[in-house]
């Protein structure tokens, strides 16, 4: 068995990382892509109070289960599939669900810190940061919190202005050093876009 080609596709909240990683499934096919959704591996929270929970900076680093991450990518590139967790974000815990994924010859990480950990940029061919204009991504962030997670638009503003924003230059940004391809204005630069589908089919 070939091993996988691994992609990381990292960005600031609300960058168009979802879009890119949608133009890779489409460009390789559904049934050659495995999709790690880096949101969906935040610790579980389940030992401490509710109240507590919600105070969590979901935009450091150290709020993700690193390790149950490294361990489902070193699962996928040896051909085992994985039960990948699912993120309860209104109860601010992990969810009892659990989504399958399958091995698959082009694996994808997506998620704002994809490029941070040394250890799994280290297993990724194709390191790709979406970049995007700070007014753009909090205005895509508004919408989806508040549509999609049930947030309150003060609640998602006061979190960008505490969190979102000061940890994005302290950490996102500066993972950008590390991307082999930046896309600039975000998941819409098409032609950005089709120049990546490109590398891919000629890597794959």
């Amino acid at each position: 068995m070939t091993s996988p080609f691994v992609i990381g596709v990292a960005g600031g909240s609300g960058s168009g990382k979802t879009t890119v990683t949608r133009r890779v499934i489409e460009t390789v096919g559904a049934g050659s892509v495995a999709v790690l959704n880096q949101d969906n591996y935040y610790r579980a929270q389940d030992d401490i109070p509710f109240e507590a929970r919600l105070t969590t900076n979901y935009d450091h680093p150290a709020a993700f289960d690193w390790t149950l991450l490294r361990e489902h990518l070193g699962a996928l590139l040896a051909g085992v599939p994985i039960e990948m967790p699912e993120y309860d974000f209104v109860r601010h815990t992990r969810s009892a669900r659990t989504t399958p994924v399958l091995p698959a010859p082009v694996v994808v990480l997506e998620g704002f810190f994809a490029l941070y950990d040394e250890e799994v940029r280290e297993q990724m061919h194709l390191k790709v940061f979406v970049d995007a204009d700070p007014d753009v991504r909090f205005i895509r962030r508004l919408l989806r919190d508040t549509q999609e997670r049930g947030r309150s638009a003060e609640s998602v503003i006061q979190q960008y202005l505490e969190f979102v924003r000061p940890m994005h230059l302290s950490f996102v940004e500066p993972t950008k050093r590390y991307a082999d391809v930046i896309i600039p204005h975000g998941g819409m630069n098409e032609p950005a876009l089709d120049m990546l589908a490109a590398r891919i089919r000629g890597a794959v």
